[in-house]
């Protein structure tokens, strides 16, 4: 084997090894089979130029992460990409939530920390939708 040859096969093999090494270090995380209802809640903005509102917004939302039941919690604003007719890019902010059970996620909507946001949030918002859904 000629030395450069030699010095390209430690060098990919090394690479394999490496990249190896680190994807099954990586945690891996199955959402559905764990938390398997999600909560996804979709806000416009009264004002939807205001970035004072929508930060207020995210902040009373950060403020749920303190309800036990919610397992995980994403809060999202648009992303800039492509342009597709499927695409609703109208609203300001989104909450992604992740719940164990049924139960869980209905304790999240009488908690007084979900009523606190809505008592000091929905004055923001115009609309609000809901997607709920369960793995199946």
């Amino acid at each position: 084997m000629k030395p450069t040859s030699r010095r390209k096969f430690i060098a990919t093999a090394a690479t394999v090894a490496a990249g190896t090494a680190i994807a099954n270090a990586m945690p891996t995380i199955n959402m559905e089979s764990k938390y398997p209802i999600v909560h996804h809640v979709f806000f416009w903005l009264k004002n939807p130029g205001s970035v004072e509102d929508r930060e207020r917004i995210i902040a009373g939302l950060k403020t749920l992460r303190k309800i036990e039941t919610i397992k995980e919690l994403r809060i999202g604003v648009v992303a800039s990409t492509e342009k597709r007719d499927v695409v609703d890019n109208s609203w300001a902010v989104s909450e992604l939530m992740f719940f164990k059970d049924l139960e869980g996620q209905a304790t999240y909507q009488s908690h007084p920390i979900h009523q606190q946001f809505i008592k000091d949030c929905s004055h923001l918002w115009e609309k609000v939708i809901v997607y709920d859904a369960k793995d199946v």
